[in-house]
């Protein structure tokens, strides 16, 4: 009886991760339905950076960005906006703002050797406080792009 309880315990953990694993494939092929779509965020550069030397915290918390656009995305190609990066580098390499609100925009490619068919741009939206702010989907013009 103990034999038959351990190995039936043991097909159904084993059910159960292959179910798990299976979900997750089916979300993250899920994820980049809508081709072209625009969100804003309020990311917390002040904990991703959190430990990291002072001569190093600018440059980190930039490739904190782009690991956080990459993962709400999906996409590889990550491009940061030139007053993005003014604006985290703006108060030197030691003092990066404790918060930041970005427009992650995922365009598709109009390179045709491109390896990816969408890359992602990040631009920073200034503002006067993060107070009450949430992720927003963002109506975008074709007429901008």
């Amino acid at each position: 009886f103990f034999y038959l309880f351990s190995f039936l315990c043991f097909f159904f953990t084993c059910f159960k991760l292959h179910f798990k694993t299976t979900q997750n494939i089916k979300m993250s092929q899920k994820s980049r339905s809508a081709d072209v779509v625009s969100r804003e965020y309020t990311v917390n550069l002040h904990k991703r950076i959190h430990g990291v030397s002072f001569k190093k915290r600018a440059r980190y918390a930039i490739k904190k960005l782009r690991t956080f656009a990459k993962k709400e995305m999906g996409t590889d190609d990550i491009r940061i906006d030139v007053g993005l990066n003014q604006f985290v580098w703006s108060r030197g390499v030691r003092n990066v703002p404790y918060r930041v609100r970005i427009r992650l925009h995922r365009k598709r490619n109009e390179d045709e050797e491109a390896e990816e068919a969408l890359y992602t741009l990040v631009e920073h939206v200034p503002v006067d406080s993060f107070k009450g702010l949430h992720t927003q989907n963002v109506k975008v013009d074709e007429e901008e792009e």
